[in-house]
């Protein structure tokens, strides 16, 4: 085994930006879970709102834990932290994002439609992609057949978690423009109240976005080691 200083080229950038975006969503919810919403709205009670003016009706369930909110579309479910059941800008907001994620279920938005196609796949292929290229690169070699077939079966198996980075991309860009079009509707929120919750949304689309980048990097490097790698193993 060795360390390839190449790899910092790479690498380096997502890690700056992935801990610059967890900054940014943690210094903005942190800020605005202390901004209580002035018709004393919480985050549930959001969630009852934007269902009557929708229609749209999904189930609503507590999880452990902060920021652990999420929408499942195979139970029409959205789970949600204590902190998004509060009285907060920040609860409001997340909570008003999962729904997004309900309205693109129920309109069969293609993006969320071909993400959750992939999920199987992805789960193995984010850990099977590295082992298979690093087999075939640094333990078979790229100067034999099998080794060079090996390592590019992991650059292929890797790409579907890297396609699963960039459909995400759209999926949470819309939701959250859903969530802050319905809030403006309901007139729960002033408008700085709903400026805040524009900037946790905003800083929330930036963990999304340094995952892509994290994800595109490492494939990158792959590929480049690949392609000029040919010239160590021969």
């Amino acid at each position: 085994m060795f360390f390839d200083p190449m790899y910092l080229v790479f690498a380096l950038p997502g890690i700056a930006l992935a801990l610059w975006a967890q900054w940014k969503v943690k210094s903005a919810y942190a800020k605005y879970a202390k901004v209580p919403v002035g018709r004393g709205v919480t985050g549930v009670e959001m969630a009852k709102l934007l269902m009557r003016q929708t229609g749209v009706t999904v189930g609503v369930e507590g999880i452990p834990g902060q920021l652990t909110d999420h929408y499942d579309p195979r139970d029409k479910t959205m789970r949600l932290s204590d902190s998004s059941r509060a009285n907060s800008v920040a609860s409001v907001a997340v909570v008003a994002h999962e729904f997004g994620h309900a309205m693109q279920d129920s309109e069969n938005y293609g993006p969320l439609k071909l993400r959750g196609a992939i999920v199987p796949a992805v789960q193995i292929s984010a850990w099977v992609g590295p082992i298979l290229f690093f087999v075939g690169f640094g333990i078979v070699g790229i100067g034999s057949a099998i080794g060079q077939s090996l390592a590019w079966l992991g650059v292929a198996t890797f790409l579907i978690a890297a396609t699963f980075s960039l459909v995400t991309l759209p999926v949470e860009f819309d939701a959250s423009r859903r969530a802050l079009r319905m809030l403006e509707a309901t007139y729960a929120l002033d408008p700085d109240e709903l400026s805040g919750a524009k900037k946790v949304l905003d800083a929330a689309a930036l963990t999304y976005v340094a995952a892509a980048a994290q994800s595109l990097l490492t494939l990158l490097y792959y590929v480049t080691l690949l392609t000029g790698g040919r010239r160590r193993g021969d």
